[in-house]
């Protein structure tokens, strides 16, 4: 499990197209199909522990939870924080006040 930041603070400026106060974090960059979705996990809510079918990027864009990969240990995220699973590394998540996440799955993630 590879723990990322996405939070402004960690955005570059955007220098182009006469840009003003505007800054931009790269997510991914792929050359073979990918998958890109939205889960939304309410309060008290948990995604099972299951196995990685593909790297997956997981982003907190909204609220508050957490993570476990393969120790039991809770690894809180909140907006703009990720986690990236490689292919079959199991995992659960889950929040107590809730939580929307953006979730990109595809056999090549380069971060």
């Amino acid at each position: 499990m590879q723990l990322l930041n996405f939070t402004k603070d960690k955005a570059k400026p955007v220098l182009n197209y006469n840009s003003i106060f505007t800054t931009y974090n790269k997510i991914i960059k792929t050359e073979t199909p990918t998958n890109f979705g939205f889960i939304y996990v309410e309060a008290n809510g948990l995604v099972g522990r299951h196995e990685a079918p593909v790297p997956q990027l997981f982003i907190v864009i909204e609220g508050e939870g957490w993570v476990q990969g393969k120790s039991d240990e809770k690894v809180k995220l909140q907006m703009g924080e990720a986690v990236l699973w490689e292919k079959g590394e199991s995992h659960v998540c889950g929040s107590q006040k809730g939580f929307t996440a953006i979730v990109i799955q595809s056999v090549e993630l380069q971060i």
